[in-house]
């Protein structure tokens, strides 16, 4: 039984085009993972119903049109003096050119959050000093009352070249599309000529309920440890799936 919805609605010329439509991230596990075996001979990732978690809960997000990246590459001017793009992007399938429709709100396209915006944070360094963009997602997302959305990079299945810069936003109130400034992974490249295609998967969406909590701090009896590790290390293939794992579902 499905109690909860989450709504995702876009206008309606970009909605008859079915594609790239959000789905739930279940459906983008990696082709590593599936292919990997866990037995109790070969214990491997796969039987860590945490990691498998990570990979299946909530729902995804992919990339609106294509993006034409240049990082950090070394251009000249019209005088012949040097300077450095900052992540630009073109829209090589550009959403209203694709609609046949010039006024159209899409939410579609970049934005730029500038260095100042986020001084001070380790994003600085990692985006080589430049302008962070943001991309222009055109779904806006509804949660029921009370219930806000995680926004983080695919957990363990994200792209090596990017990444969104983690947020929460109450999206049960907030009435708008959430856009999402992301970070050019500089500690790999230090120069990034690249394409990221439509359809690429960027946001892992996780709603949440809201609720207030507090933080108690207590000890532990060593007897209360010792039984509890000896009895998780039990030589059985999948314990905590069978003793403590609760299944989730997403569609």
């Amino acid at each position: 039984m499905f109690d909860k919805e989450i709504e995702f609605s876009v206008h309606e010329d970009y909605f008859l085009l079915k594609e790239d439509y959000p789905t739930p991230i279940k459906l983008n596990i990696p082709e590593w993972f599936k292919k990997l075996e866990h037995t109790l001979e070969n214990k491997t990732i796969k039987g860590c119903m945490p990691f498998l978690d990570s990979l299946t809960s909530g729902y995804l997000l992919k990339m609106p049109q294509d993006f034409n990246v240049r990082h950090n590459v070394v251009n000249k001017n019209e005088k012949g003096e040097e300077f450095k793009d900052s992540f630009q992007t073109y829209g090589l399938h550009d959403m209203t050119q694709i609609l046949g429709a010039k006024t159209i709100n899409l939410n579609s396209g970049q934005d730029i959050h500038s260095i100042k915006q986020l001084e001070g944070s380790p994003f600085i360094e990692k985006n080589k000093n430049l302008p962070f963009y943001k991309i222009m997602n055109p779904w806006k997302i509804k949660t029921p009352k009370g219930y806000s959305c995680l926004f983080v990079p695919p957990l363990n299945n994200s792209d090596d070249r990017f990444s969104i810069i983690p947020a929460i936003v109450d999206t049960d109130t907030f009435p708008n599309e959430v856009n999402f400034p992301i970070v050019l992974n500089g500690d790999k490249y230090s120069v990034l000529e690249t394409l990221i295609k439509k359809g690429t998967p960027y946001v892992q969406i996780i709603p949440f309920k809201r609720d207030s909590w507090k933080m108690i701090i207590k000890s532990r009896k060593q007897k209360e440890i010792q039984n509890s590790r000896l009895f998780y290390g039990l030589r059985l293939l999948n314990i905590y799936k069978d003793k403590y794992w609760n299944k989730k579902s997403w569609k």
